[in-house]
């Protein structure tokens, strides 16, 4: 088993970082679908009180139970204090979203000893290992 399988088995809870109420966008439509698939979304987002049924929280900090995975969908240049946070939070891994890096940050994410997806799509990796999209 890899690493993305490992994660993607054992995670429960995933906050969305950038997760909007808009169903067209590509953070809503990954969201659905993570949550059909029985993970818990935590929405993250100063804009947003409730998506997909959920509590929104403006940080990462103001969430209050435990998140294994902070799924990233901002800008490569607003990953540095995600990173920050899902550290001092304990988080267990970070996902960042297609086309979405930032080397320096992902180094630190690795050094506090979190998981760290870069550049991948979550919803992607779950459907090609479970076989439904």
């Amino acid at each position: 088993m890899d690493t993305i399988d490992t994660l993607l088995t054992h995670a429960k809870t995933i906050a969305v970082v950038g997760l909007s109420s808009k169903p067209d966008r590509a953070s809503y439509q990954v969201a659905a679908y993570m949550q059909q698939h029985g993970y818990r979304i935590i929405p993250v987002n100063p804009k947003e009180e409730i998506v997909l049924g959920e509590q929104g929280y403006a940080t990462l900090r103001d969430v209050p139970v435990h998140i294994d995975i902070v799924n990233v969908f901002r800008a490569s240049k607003d990953v540095p204090p995600i990173v920050d946070e899902a550290i001092a939070i304990g988080a267990g891994a970070i996902w960042l979203q297609l086309e979405i890096t930032h080397p320096d940050a992902e180094a630190r994410a690795r050094s506090a000893g979190l998981v760290v997806v870069a550049n991948r799509c979550i919803k992607i990796d779950h459907a090609q290992r479970t076989r439904t999209m």
